[in-house]
């Protein structure tokens, strides 16, 4: 019977679905733990290219991997040390932005009632009592309480990330070494060996590539936004570098928050110029330069692009969206069917 009921394809897809739909939900019910886990994963893969290096030159594991985390924490507290004047030069202005947000809200509230007590006369001339139900309560800001409550959490992913990251880049080649002898059978431990080895050049050269696409249109848009006046001009620039490794959603709330402090900041049709200055710049990027310098080895179907980073960000947030397309990557280098060297058809066909 259950030999039966394994050969029966529909139950095969079922059982299959079924286990499919119970691992996301766990995914998502462990997003604390999984996501930083898988984090550093994808950015140890990044990394094995430095792994390499290290290696050839006779650098142990051990040494290698604590040598690349300490450069990866003196990294971030040197950034940090290099923007907090920037940081300091817009938090001086912000009593400025804050009282032009204040009139801006309350020119939209008048605005606002006013709509409203058109719609109490509609609804009266129509037959009704024109009382609107208020809603009790407003949802209450989070405060240092909060914030404090928060800070363990965000401790024990930063401790999560960093002992996942150190201890793969020790261990990973036999990781893979392991993970190749009992995925398939012994004919299949060299092929799947050198799909490992292939998703790590694709996923580091794609880093590598957006890394420097995005500190070229960072610089663009520092360089644009201190012409313009626009206070903290060089920090924008770096918050424009950040936020282009989360595809779509990333520009798009940028270009938001650049137009909310356009308007706040400049009078006229001058607060449009850093949105639409911004907006050019990424259409230059997304367009022409990203194209150019990632399509000559690694071209994938947008289509499945969108579908994997609306998946993952919905599963993950700003995390999932950062390691979508190196999880797609590599899910398609594993099934075979993302075949980088080819004039790929298919999923590589960008049309």
């Amino acid at each position: 019977m259950r030999r039966y009921m394994m050969a029966d394809p529909v139950v095969r897809v079922s059982l299959v679905l079924i286990a499919t739909t119970l691992g996301f939900g766990a995914l998502k019910l462990g997003a604390d733990v999984f996501a930083p886990l898988v984090f550093a994963l994808v950015t140890g893969v990044i990394l094995a290219p430095l792994t390499e290096y290290l290696d050839r030159h006779n650098v142990p594991s051990r040494i290698s991997a604590f040598l690349i985390l300490f450069l990866g924490c003196a990294f971030v507290v040197v950034l940090a040390v290099l923007i907090e004047p920037m940081i300091w030069q817009v938090a001086d202005q912000l009593p400025r932005i804050r009282q032009e947000i204040r009139s801006w809200i309350a020119e939209l509230r008048n605005l606002l009632s006013g709509l409203e007590d058109m719609n109490k006369e509609v609804e009266q001339a129509l037959g009704g009592d024109g009382q609107s139900k208020e809603k009790e309560g407003v949802d209450a800001v989070p405060d240092l309480t909060a914030a404090l409550f928060l800070a363990p959490q965000i401790i024990a992913q930063a401790l999560i990330f960093i002992g996942t990251l150190l201890f793969f880049l020790m261990t990973r080649k036999g990781i893979y070494s392991w993970l190749s002898r009992h995925i398939g059978d012994d004919e299949d431990t060299e092929v799947i060996q050198e799909r490992f080895t292939t998703v790590e050049r694709l996923v580091s050269q794609y880093f590598i590539t957006i890394s420097a696409i995005n500190a070229g249109l960072g610089l663009a848009v520092g360089t644009v936004m201190t012409l313009l006046g626009l206070p903290g001009g060089w920090l924008w620039g770096l918050v424009a570098f950040m936020v282009n490794f989360v595809l779509y959603v990333g520009p798009i709330t940028f270009l938001l928050a650049l137009l909310v402090t356009g308007v706040v900041v400049f009078d006229g049709v001058m607060s449009l110029a850093p949105a639409a200055a911004y907006l050019m710049i990424n259409m230059i990027e997304a367009q022409f330069v990203t194209p150019a310098l990632l399509g000559r080895y690694m071209s994938v179907n947008p289509l499945l692009i969108f579908v994997s980073l609306v998946f993952w960000l919905w599963l993950w947030g700003p995390i999932g969206a950062i390691i979508a397309i190196p999880v797609t990557v590599f899910v398609l280098v594993m099934l075979d069917i993302f075949h980088p060297a080819e004039e790929a058809e298919g999923f590589g066909d960008e049309g």
